[in-house]
């Protein structure tokens, strides 16, 4: 047996394993998912009947599916609003202050931290009767800001979201902080050399150097905003009514909640496809930027 060969069956032999792994939970499991959207299928019984797509037609009819559909939009419209903080806040721990590592930590502590602990934490704090957040109102003379943070459905998925960006907008700012890092610090120095403005080596040289960063992080934010699940499943599930009700909370309470599998199946192939849609469109926004 020749080198050639020898080397061709080790190759092949590494990846023998990942490729059938992937094969298992990623392509067959998606197959038997478009499938099931097809079908009437309860999740219990053994038989189904193929319903075409009855239940796609059904999903952009029902109301609740566009106000779900609607909050997840809210969760992505707030989160890329703070981008722009968060490359401040990147900017800053990225300068020689005292005790910028402490700081860092900090700023990425609450995305480490348990979602359940978290949706917890801040359920509490949100308590109309005995929350430390009302309680603090009422005691610096702002009583008329108190509210029934997650019972009002004006104001429940303002206050989702804002749990959301305090645990994931350390994560943003860390891999911002990452991309300034690896800008070469030449490049800051020529431009002062040549008489550029703080702002000017923001604009040409920062923005430029992060566009990669920047590309990424909204790639998570749509990705995160359409699959946003266990803060308000846990904190609201999905309440007052279907007032926070995201898109995937709306998902799986139609599947193990009122057991309709083919509606849920549909729901999930539309979500995957709104987030491939999505990263396509980016990605031909971002193609050259940062190169």
């Amino acid at each position: 047996m020749s080198y050639t060969i020898q080397k061709k069956i080790v190759v092949f032999s590494f990846l023998a394993i990942p490729v059938g792994l992937l094969l298992l939970f990623l392509l067959y499991p998606t197959v038997k998912l478009f499938q099931f959207s097809l079908t009437d299928w309860n999740g219990i019984g053994n038989t189904y009947n193929y319903v075409g797509f009855d239940h796609y037609k059904d999903a952009f009819q029902r109301p609740e599916v566009w106000n779900a559909f609607s909050n997840n939009l809210l969760y992505f419209g707030i989160h890329a609003v703070f981008i722009p903080l968060e490359i401040m806040v990147a900017v800053f721990l990225n300068n020689k202050i005292r005790a910028s590592s402490f700081f860092r930590s900090i700023v990425f502590l609450p995305y480490i931290l348990n979602g359940v602990a978290v949706a917890y934490l801040f359920s509490y704090l949100y308590n109309p009767i005995n929350g430390p957040l009302n309680a603090l109102l009422e005691a610096v003379g702002l009583e008329s800001w108190i509210q029934s943070w997650l019972s009002d459905k004006g104001i429940v998925n303002y206050s989702l979201v804002a749990v959301s960006i305090w645990r994931f907008s350390g994560l943003h700012v860390v891999l911002f902080l990452a991309g300034l890092q690896s800008i070469p610090s030449d490049l800051y120095e020529a431009a002062r050399i040549d008489g550029a403005s703080a702002f000017g080596q923001f604009r040409h040289i920062t923005v430029p150097g992060i566009a990669r960063v920047v590309e990424i992080v909204l790639f998570l934010n749509v990705r995160g905003a359409l699959q946003v699940f266990d803060i308000p499943f846990l904190m609201t599930q999905g309440g007052p009514g279907n007032a926070s009700s995201t898109f995937t909370v709306y998902t799986i309470q139609t599947a193990f909640k009122y057991n309709n599998y083919g509606l849920a199946s549909a729901l999930a192939v539309i979500l995957m496809i709104i987030i491939i849609v999505f990263s396509y469109m980016q990605g031909r926004f971002f193609k050259g930027k940062g190169d």
